[in-house]
Formats: C-alpha cells, structure tokens, sequence
C-alpha cells in the first residue's frame, strides 16, 4: 500500500484526481469505479479543470458508481445518481450511456444486483476504483457486521451512517433506510484501488482500517489484503497512522 500524505484537503484532492487521469490518459476507455460523498468532490472538480483546459477527456471512459439511495429517482437531488450528475458528469465529455449507478426504484432489488453485477463483468471489471470511508469504516454502503457480503447487495443502513447523511436531508427522518451497493468482492476485483480521507473526525477510523485486525466490523480493513491501494489523505486524516508508525509520502 503506498500512503501521500497532503497539507490539506486542496492538495490531497489535486494528488487524487493527477492518479484518476493518469488512469484514464493511458487507458482512455477504462473502467472507473466511482464514488459520492464530500470527500471525493474536489478531485472531480479538478478532473473538470483539466478537461475544460483540453487535458483530458473521458470520452472513452466507462464508470460505475459503487452505490444508490433505495427509494429515490434519480432526479431527486439526494440521489447519487444525481449528485454525479451535477459534480462531475454534466461537466464532462463523458457519454451517458457509459455512465452506470445502480437503480435505486427498482421493484426487485434482488435482481437489480443481479444486473449490476453483470454490468461490471461485462464491462470486463472495474480497472480502479474510487473509495471514500466512512465514520465507522464502511465503503460503499458495506456497513459493520458479522461478515463480509460478497457482490451488490441490498443494505440496512446503520444509525451511524443516518446521522452522518442526514446533514444533506431537511431532517433525519428524510434520510433513506436502505440502499444498493458493491459488495466487498465486487471491489476487491477492481484492479487498482484509491482511496481518498479527509479531515481530523477520519483520523481514528483511518488507523484502524490499515493498522488494525482485518474484520467486517471495520469493512475497510479488508483493504489491506488487495495487491495495489493507495491512500491519500491531508494531515489531519492520517496523523493517527503516522503516529502509529505508519510510513507516507510527501
């Protein structure tokens, strides 16, 4: 696992989105696994600047969103398929039909997964993926439990994550109950991952999920068993990494 270490969240998310366009400079159709939150949206506007500077284009490129709302459409300003919409993809030259986020009105969840899982495999897996982490470790919506759940799957949602989102609702009870997300094996198989940390609240959290035991009550400490991770946060996310005895890069 390589760890960058940045002054704040400005530099941590320029680091980011120079290793999300190099992916896509020298594999111009691959496959980016995606993801919502606070965190990665300075690295999507970054990735914007470039593009409108005639840097980059993603106009080969295929993504695929690491999770949905159940119970939302996606014009609902709290989906995630609309938040990738309106901070990064209407400013870009990525085709839509190359965009894909679960749906989160589907009927039959069961066999929502089921598609979405055959998306990825016929997409030919996911060449990097995207993570954020949340307050009690999860990523995606793969919560704390007694195991790890392998492919997309149909998640309740714990306390500590309502709380967290419920910021971006009008109240607490707005927040949805449930939501679609990549299983753990679905991101394991992603080729290369990033993931991106933010903030002194993260610090805790960060140190377990790499210093701690690998366990489905802190999801993502399975990271530690890919071949290729990389962790990139500012210095109040990673101090308590490095105080542990963690090693990073400037």
């Amino acid at each position: 696992m390589r760890i960058y270490q940045s002054e704040d969240y400005q530099t941590m998310s320029r680091r980011a989105a120079n290793i999300l366009s190099a992916h896509v400079i020298l594999k111009p159709d691959c496959v980016l696994g995606l993801a919502t939150g606070s965190t990665p949206i300075g690295a999507y506007q970054q990735l914007i600047e470039w593009y409108r500077k005639g840097d980059l284009s993603f106009a080969e490129t295929r993504t695929v969103n690491l999770d949905e709302y159940c119970g939302l459409a996606p014009t609902h300003e709290q989906s995630y398929r609309r938040f990738m919409q309106t901070n990064f993809f209407d400013h870009i030259d990525v085709r839509p039909e190359n965009t894909h986020v679960p749906n989160g009105l589907a009927e039959d969840l069961e066999a929502e997964c089921a598609r979405y899982n055959r998306v990825i495999q016929k997409l030919g897996g996911i060449d990097l993926q995207l993570l954020g982490m949340g307050h009690n470790g999860h990523i995606g919506f793969n919560e704390p439990g007694h195991t790890f759940e392998l492919e997309t799957h149909a998640v309740d949602l714990s306390q500590t994550t309502i709380d967290a989102n419920a910021r971006f609702f009008a109240s607490r009870e707005d927040v949805p109950r449930r939501a679609l997300t990549m299983g753990i094996k679905n991101i394991m198989q992603a080729r290369r991952i990033l993931v991106v940390v933010s903030g002194e609240d993260k610090a805790e959290i960060v140190c377990r999920a790499f210093r701690g035991p690998v366990t489905p009550q802190v999801p993502a400490s399975i990271l530690q068993l890919h071949p290729d991770v990389t962790l990139v946060g500012d210095r109040a996310a990673l101090h308590a990494l490095v105080e542990a005895g963690e090693t990073v890069c400037g």
